[in-house]
């Protein structure tokens, strides 16, 4: 498994004239769910907005399957593969479930059924819940419905930030267990969570970044057994 499907070197962003990125460097391999762990403010979510270019860098390059993105339009690495699930899920509550996950496959030519049947067999509460509006939901079934609605473009990477946040911890137990079973299928999954324990349990490496830097990366077990992991992260004292 050493084929590198994305990388991100030397990145830079800046919001005015404040750095939240600095300089960070990471990759991706074909397969793979990495994930990128970090306090408040480290910088997570500004990475994830630049890799969907919602942000534009103000150094370093962002390239999958050896095509540079940080001059590409946002609706352009959807096309290239690339979904993002966005830190507060972002549903669209005055549309139905199926209208949501719908929308999700603006970028194919037309809505692939078999996508939509494999996102309600992932899902069963949004097929339950399908002619719902999104808005009645509970936070853990519009958060399923985010990774539902990035599924439906058939992404190779798929972006999750923050898909824990907010949610009824029996919920997080099952979103956990769906990604993994999306990585399963072949989606690579690049994840940004501050719930360390349960992002390392699912992952097969990850980068800690703090304050814009990258203070630490490796497997998730060198990471689990870290002790400024467990310190900064797991709540264990030494």
């Amino acid at each position: 498994m050493s084929d590198v499907l994305f990388e991100i070197k030397d990145l830079e962003v800046s919001y005015g004239s404040i750095a939240a990125i600095k300089g960070i460097s990471l990759e991706v391999r074909k397969g793979e769910i990495v994930t990128i762990l970090g306090a408040n403010g480290a910088g997570k979510t500004t990475t994830m907005r630049t890799i969907s270019q919602l942000l534009k860098a103000k150094a370093g390059s962002i390239t999958f399957k050896g095509t540079e993105l940080t001059k590409l339009p946002a609706h352009k690495i959807v096309k290239l593969g690339i979904s993002h699930s966005p830190e507060g899920r972002r549903v669209f509550g005055i549309l139905t479930v199926e209208e949501n996950l719908m929308l999700g496959a603006f970028s194919q030519s037309k809505m692939d059924r078999e996508i939509l049947n494999w996102v309600y067999q992932l899902f069963p509460r949004l097929k339950e819940r399908r002619k719902q509006l999104a808005g009645t939901l509970s936070g853990g079934e519009q958060q399923m419905l985010a990774i539902g609605r990035a599924l439906m473009s058939k992404p190779e990477l798929l972006l999750l930030d923050e898909p824990s946040l907010g949610i009824a911890p029996i919920l997080v137990k099952e979103i956990f267990k769906e990604i993994k079973e999306i990585s399963k299928s072949g989606v690579t999954v690049l994840l940004v969570e501050q719930n360390a324990k349960a992002a390392l349990k699912l992952a097969d490496r990850g980068y800690v970044l703090d304050v814009g830097k990258i203070a630490l990366s490796g497997t998730s077990a060198e990471l689990l057994a870290s002790e400024k992991v467990q310190e900064a992260y797991l709540g264990k004292k030494h």
